[in-house]
């Protein structure tokens, strides 16, 4: 297994559409206009947060339970930023849509600017074959809230291609989050 470079997901996204919308180089703000940046690094793809959030608040006492999650623990907000209440989360998706080729396998860590912050992004691992727009999990684990800005990079996904292909796929098995749109929340 080994890690892809630029080249590779330029590459990959041109003649397969493995990144939609794609961004062929890094974008940073120009002077006074600062941004956090995304699209294509040396060994990786930073990708973006949309402006569609929902915003973790236990105003109904709820218990959080994956398998019985209830929509009514989050606020939904639409807006160029996010706050984040102190020691809570929020969720969002990437600007981006991914597809997933058979022998890759697409792991996701933060951003070193809001990792300083106290802001962690969490995503679990992109699967061979899956697609969607990627449910991003932001944690405030400060005590103050936390700004998230959409559109400005948020978490870097890392591409590892296998030298085999795998038997089974995430599209093989009908993985429930197959094709996901919008922010995608838990389901059993």
């Amino acid at each position: 297994m080994s890690i892809k470079s630029d080249r590779w997901i330029r590459q990959m996204s041109e003649e397969q559409g493995m990144i939609e919308p794609f961004v062929e180089r890094q974008m940073r703000g120009a002077q006074g206009a600062p941004v956090i940046s995304y699209g294509v690094s040396s060994y990786g793809y930073d990708v973006r947060c949309a402006d569609e959030f929902k915003v973790f608040t236990n105003i109904h006492s709820a218990t959080v339970d994956p398998k019985h999650f209830d929509e009514k623990s989050f606020v939904d907000i639409k807006s160029d930023v996010c706050i984040i209440p102190p020691n809570s989360f929020a969720l969002a998706r990437t600007v981006e849509y991914f597809r997933i080729p058979r022998n890759v396998l697409t792991i996701c860590l933060g951003k070193s600017t809001y990792a300083r912050c106290g802001i962690i992004v969490n995503v679990t691992p992109l699967e061979p074959e899956w697609e969607g727009h990627v449910t991003l999990e932001f944690s405030n684990t400060t005590t103050l809230p936390a700004k998230i800005y959409a559109n400005e990079g948020v978490a870097q996904m890392l591409f590892f291609e296998s030298d085999e292909v795998c038997e089974v796929s995430y599209r093989d098995r009908g993985g429930k989050y197959q094709g996901q749109r919008g922010v995608t929340l838990p389901r059993a």
